[in-house]
């Protein structure tokens, strides 16, 4: 029996690629995303090969969350791997002085709540499957963000909601080691995604002209993608709790 998957906000951009490239690696991807089954055929058609399971779910809500767990069970019947990948960037930049609660609990609720309850549901249905002999080593990789500590006060709902994700890691990693489940936080920087299509113009300057990346360039979907399949492939089966700065070496201080 193949090794199962499952990426939720996999419908475009990073989750897309993960989805992807895991599926180019033999796994039974089970895709999680808002749109209609009829506007995801592309995407599953994308996977190549046959068995991937489209689910449509809001994993902000106990019932999207627990639509997925259902599918999971009853079509897959193991889980090797959970990739937290869905979020949010606030629908409008709004100064931290004149957020509304109703951004907040829109980014807080598909960042933050939902993949936590997520996780805490598909964990036990790991621990479960452990136990049984079914899954040797399940993984799970959460997909944060540099805004997990670099400050952006136009944007302090989703700030908080990554930040908040880097401690959902290591909580999940000290709880889950004594079952043999690892569990990961990447941290992409700037990406070219739908999500960051808005601002291309802006950093293009900053990454060309100004010298903020190191590496001088923007990530691609396909670099988090990479880093998703080593950890998955075992590369890092000593470590958890582990965090990876896949994001051009923003994160070292220079002066």
């Amino acid at each position: 029996m193949r090794e199962v998957a499952c990426v939720t906000g996999s419908g475009s951009g990073i989750g897309l690629a993960v989805a992807r490239s895991l599926a180019g690696n033999a796994y039974q991807v089970v895709v999680v995303d808002i749109r209609e089954p009829g506007d995801a055929t592309e995407v599953m058609n994308s996977l190549g090969g046959s068995g991937h399971v489209y689910v449509k779910a809001d994993i902000s809500s106990t019932a999207g969350r627990d639509r997925t767990v259902s599918e999971i069970r009853n079509r897959c019947g193991r889980l090797d791997l959970l990739v937290n990948n869905a979020g949010v960037a606030p629908r409008q930049r709004t100064d931290i002085l004149e957020v509304s609660e109703e951004s907040y609990d829109r980014v807080m609720g598909i960042n933050l709540k939902g993949p936590f309850f997520l996780t805490q549901s598909l964990a036990n249905y790991m621990i479960e499957t452990g136990r049984d002999g079914i899954c040797r080593r399940p993984k799970i990789v959460n997909i944060s963000s540099i805004s997990a500590y670099t400050s952006s006060t136009s944007r302090s709902e989703y700030c908080l909601s990554k930040a908040g994700m880097s401690m959902m890691t290591k909580l999940y990693a000290d709880r889950l080691a004594e079952f043999g489940i690892n569990v990961y936080e990447i941290r992409p920087g700037l990406i070219k995604t739908p999500m960051t299509e808005v601002v291309q113009a802006k950093y293009d300057e900053m990454i060309v002209e100004q010298g903020l990346l190191p590496i001088k360039r923007w990530g691609l979907p396909e670099d988090i993608a990479a880093a998703v399949v080593a950890i998955a492939g075992g590369s890092f089966d000593y470590s958890t709790g582990q965090v990876f700065d896949i994001d051009g070496g923003f994160h070292i201080r220079r002066l």
